[in-house]
């Protein structure tokens, strides 16, 4: 069995202090092979943002698997347009965006290239990237990609060029953010989409703070999303099981 945990929209600077104080050992507390934390790690892409964004994702389980959001450009600064990614690479751009693991290979995507930050866009580059790591990934790999943005939202430039590129490439998994509300469901019979809640910021939308923990192994992938209740204590809500196409490596 191979473990992920998967958070996303940290939103440090918009932040509730004790879930960002107990987030790590919680994460922790499942013995995860891969941390995936999906973008929008600050609120307004702010050195002492980053700081504290920096600090919490280095608490986390590794190996990690961390790709910027929309959120982590600036807002109202001359950087947005001269500089945009350089605070991001300046703080968190050291994190590996490929992680190779026995019965694993996971990309992860940049999905803002200029003027498409809040949707989102997969352009050549990107699927050529997809094709190249997870296309040459071993036989019986489950393939994963994680990005910022759910790619089938019809705002999402490129959806279809990525779908084929994930298609070709026989892509099991895409973790996505944005929307801070969690979801899982297969995107036009390819792979299954697992959006994961925000798992710090006081910014939830109809659901509590929550991360979603995947359990994977040959047969299917099982996708507990974990849930803050009031008090600060996180529990199991929904359990959603989709089967994988059949590998012979995991058990």
């Amino acid at each position: 069995m191979i473990v992920v945990a998967h958070l996303s929209d940290l939103h440090l600077g918009a932040h509730v202090d004790k879930a960002v104080a107990g987030i790590a050992a919680e994460v922790a507390a499942f013995g995860p092979d891969l941390t995936v934390v999906s973008g929008d790690h600050t609120m307004r892409a702010r050195p002492p943002e980053f700081d504290q964004a920096a600090a919490l994702i280095d608490d986390l389980p590794r190996p990690l698997l961390v790709v910027a959001g929309n959120h982590d450009l600036p807002l109202v600064s001359p950087l947005r347009l001269l500089d945009p990614y350089g605070r991001y690479r300046t703080w968190l751009g050291h994190h590996d965006q490929v992680v190779r693991l026995p019965g694993l290979t996971a990309l992860g995507l940049h999905s803002m290239p200029r003027w498409r930050w809040k949707a989102g866009r997969a352009g050549p580059d990107q699927t050529d990237e997809i094709r190249r790591v997870l296309g040459g990934a071993p036989a019986h790999d489950v393939r994963l990609l994680a990005l910022h943005h759910p790619p089938e939202a019809r705002s999402f430039a490129g959806s279809r060029r990525l779908l084929r590129a994930l298609t070709a490439t026989r892509t099991d998994l895409v973790l996505a953010g944005h929307t801070h509300v969690p979801e899982v469901h297969r995107w036009a019979g390819g792979p299954l989409v697992v959006t994961a809640g925000t798992a710090t910021s006081h910014r939830v939308r109809r659901v509590p703070r929550s991360w979603s923990l995947l359990r994977i192994t040959a047969a299917a992938v099982e996708v507990h999303e974990r849930f803050e209740d009031p008090h600060g204590t996180w529990f199991t809500g929904r359990v959603v099981r989709h089967e994988l196409a059949v590998r012979d490596n995991l058990s």
